[in-house]
């Protein structure tokens, strides 16, 4: 399996300490430090994803469990909006993929607070990067990152004029964090407060489009 760049700087220091630790004979020290250096790999895992479904089809952002499906405005995407939260905990897969194919044209960075990210404010009052996509069609697409407490940082991969696929990666979070993933109002959900998804697999939401395709999943598995 795959680990995202960003481990590194935390992998390698602490596997350098255990080293150390071991050179010293302090054995117990030395076995903590390999098993959170281990943590670390874990916690940056980036396993493979895929999914071969129709184009019109949006998938998740993040992994995680969705805690929010609802109306919202964001003048970015196009003011009167529908919202689909994600939180992600510790245990979940931190790097982020691109939910639909398109050109990204916005993305910023606003500073702000780290409350809990389950908290439901933390949207709006976080530390948070949004990365905005244009679908062929026009469509704006819009994915959040927000911070948590223990969340540090955001490393957003993408800046305006890229062009993407779906799936792509997009970014990655430090830690227990939030993503939102932004639709315009007429888009139609496909998942429901509770569910877990997986980022680069899930099907979310739709156009309302009576002539879309079935949806059909050959996803990979974590």
């Amino acid at each position: 399996m795959k680990i995202a760049k960003e481990a590194w700087p935390f992998v390698l220091p602490t596997l350098v300490l255990a080293a150390v630790a071991a050179f010293l004979e302090s054995w117990l020290v030395s076995a903590l430090l390999l098993a959170l250096a281990v943590a670390f790999l874990f916690f940056f895992r980036d396993p493979a994803r895929s999914w071969d479904g129709p184009e019109e089809i949006v998938l998740a952002a993040a992994d995680g469990v969705i805690t929010a499906i609802e109306p919202f405005e964001d003048e970015n995407v196009g003011g009167e909006i529908l919202r689909i939260v994600t939180f992600l905990s510790v245990f979940n897969v931190h790097v982020q993929r691109c939910p639909v194919e398109g050109e990204v044209v916005h993305s910023s960075h606003r500073s702000g607070r780290k409350v809990a990210a389950f908290d439901r404010e933390a949207g709006e009052i976080n530390e948070s990067h949004l990365t905005v996509i244009r679908r062929a069609e026009g469509d704006l697409i819009g994915t959040r990152q927000i911070v948590g407490l223990i969340a540090r940082r955001i490393v957003p991969y993408l800046k305006p004029g890229d062009r993407v696929s779906r799936g792509q990666h997009f970014g990655v979070i430090k830690f227990g964090s939030r993503v939102d993933l932004l639709l315009p109002a007429s888009y139609e959900p496909l998942v429901k407060v509770g569910d877990k998804i997986r980022c680069g697999e899930t099907p979310v939401a739709m156009p309302t489009d009576p002539s879309s395709h079935p949806i059909s999943d050959s996803g990979d598995q974590e």
